[in-house]
């Protein structure tokens, strides 16, 4: 398309949606349209939009959706941007709606236990929000305190509590969407239970934008959690770290988190924050018990005894809140970390605990034959790794280097009985990986879905599946 017929195509959008919704919410300026064209992801490709549109409603939501399939416009929806697999990345010719102005939390119910949100509400400020009225949303992921619940649910987001208390899917009652034909519904329930017909409303989560846009989100809640006890190991490997995590996992404890942060990322942390974390470990293990009383204290123990029972070089339970807090900070910055000191391509392979050693040695090994620096951070007690591939700025080759390594790791994910993704999603750049990953009678019945709740092929195309 020509620049001339591109203009009149946004001039002719613009107008027709100026006419049905406040022109405030419609945005052409180049220079602000610029931070929305891609999320975090490294190397993957994005395009040009139309324009943005920032609505406040979800009636504003639908007019746009309407708009948009009577004139065969691709939507990309976008939450804050912090994905890490390209899903919000903007297409060429595309409408991308923003949520930044839809961040109110509508409801909480303490007698219910639920919160109603609308999907630009940030995680951070929805457990604040929540904390005030004694109650608690568990997800967790380390970018909390700019994520936002919309994107959380596209993206079936984790964290570190999802080890004790689960992932996004398992808090989302229901949602209202405007779907791929210009309804807007409602998806799911209020009440603790419910079975009646498909669950279309899980249907959702986890679907990147490809099947409807989210409008507004119901979750549930817990009371606030339990005063934590952490326990710390220090280790030499990384592998007898992972030797560590499954002796947690076959003792039967659950602790509330359990993280792993290698040296690489210590030493970014370090030189960023000067927290003083690398001078005695070259792999850190966090662990978290927020179990109560007496019961509480032994299963502190347990952990750390599986700690020094896989060649912890020391361990300890903190005595200290502060402390503690500031270690598990270090764990939520360990990725901006890495960040400043080049490109960095993000894994998110989950793999059974039991195979978690053979796991993290391999991706060492990858990263040897390649040449290609990779740091690790994990939620190491459900197998949920994040190796860190870093290459230098403006090197091709270590480009193309680390990109192999990134393939063949998915490749050993899946041969240890892993999943490409645990928690950052498919987007773009695991397209490949999850083809490989799913039966290809599997792959007919998402393409089948697709069809079926995106008629007119304008959900965010292009991204999840070919």
């Amino acid at each position: 398309m020509t620049v001339d017929a591109t203009s009149t195509r946004i001039a002719e959008l613009s107008e027709e949606l100026t006419s049905a919704i406040p022109a405030d919410r419609v945005v052409t300026d180049r220079d602000v349209i610029e931070p929305y064209l891609h999320d975090e992801a490294e190397w993957a490709p994005y395009g040009t939009p139309l324009l943005v549109v920032r609505p406040r409603t979800a009636e504003e939501v639908q007019v746009v959706v309407q708009r948009c399939i009577a004139r065969g416009v691709p939507i990309v929806s976008r939450g804050a941007g912090t994905g890490l697999s390209g899903g919000a990345n903007a297409i060429d010719g595309c409408v991308i709606i923003s949520f930044d102005k839809m961040n109110a939390v509508k409801e909480i119910d303490p007698l219910e236990r639920l919160a109603v949100v609308e999907p630009g509400v940030v995680n951070d400020d929805l457990r604040a929000a929540c904390a005030v009225e004694g109650l608690w949303y568990p997800p967790d992921p380390s970018s909390a305190a700019w994520s936002t619940i919309g994107g959380n649910v596209a993206t079936n987001a984790g964290g570190l509590c999802c080890v004790k208390y689960g992932v996004t899917r398992d808090y989302v009652l229901g949602m209202q969407v405007v779907t791929g034909t210009g309804e807007l519904v409602r998806l799911g329930r209020r009440t603790a239970k419910g079975v009646a017909g498909y669950d279309l409303a899980g249907l959702m989560v986890g679907s990147e934008g490809t099947l409807g846009v989210i409008t507004e989100i119901t979750v549930k809640l817990r009371p606030l959690q339990d005063p934590q006890r952490t326990v710390v190991g220090y280790f030499d490997s990384i592998v007898d770290a992972g030797r560590a995590v499954r002796a947690v996992a076959e003792t039967g404890l659950t602790p509330s988190a359990l993280e792993l942060i290698d040296r690489q990322c210590l030493l970014a942390v370090d030189a960023w924050k000067n927290m003083g974390l690398s001078a005695d470990a070259n792999v850190l293990l966090l662990g978290r018990i927020d179990t109560p009383g007496a019961v509480g204290d032994a299963e502190a123990e347990q952990l750390q005894a599986c700690f020094d029972g896989s060649a912890a070089t020391w361990s300890a339970q903190s005595s200290d809140q502060q402390e503690a807090d500031a270690l598990f900070l270090a764990r939520r910055l360990a990725y901006p970390a890495m960040e400043r000191l080049g490109p960095v391509l993000t894994e998110d392979i989950c793999v059974p605990k039991a195979v978690v050693p053979e796991m993290l040695e391999r991706i060492e090994q990858i990263g040897e034959r390649h040449r290609t620096t990779i740091a690790s951070i994990a939620h190491a007690g459900d197998g949920n790794l994040h190796p860190l591939l870093i290459t230098p700025r403006d090197d091709e080759d270590a480009r193309i280097r680390a990109q192999a390594a990134f393939v063949e790791i998915i490749d050993a994910a899946i041969e240890y009985g892993g999943t490409v993704t645990g928690e950052h999603g498919i987007g773009l750049l695991k397209m490949d990986g999850l083809a490989k990953e799913l039966d290809p009678v599997v792959m007919d019945m998402h393409h089948a879905v697709k069809r079926a709740l995106d008629p007119h092929g304008i959900m965010n195309p292009g991204k999840v599946i070919r």
